[in-house]
């Protein structure tokens, strides 16, 4: 794709757009958290993608001690 052509969609807004649902769903569960951090920190535990992130990390870790 020539660099200088328009990106299909924009990389800021669908930034903001996963913020936005982010935020309305900690809003709608707050009750349950002490923080938004530890509503994002619950919500990336579920994920299998985060898991499988820090998992790596975690072994990446170890092995260059």
């Amino acid at each position: 794709m020539d660099r200088r052509s328009p990106k299909p969609f924009d990389c800021v807004e669908m930034k903001h757009a996963a913020q936005r649902k982010l935020r309305a769903e900690y809003e709608s569960r707050k009750n349950e958290f002490s923080s938004y951090m530890e509503f994002l920190d619950a919500k990336a535990r579920k994920s299998q993608w985060q898991n499988e992130f820090w998992a790596k990390v975690e072994a990446a870790r170890k092995s260059s001690s």
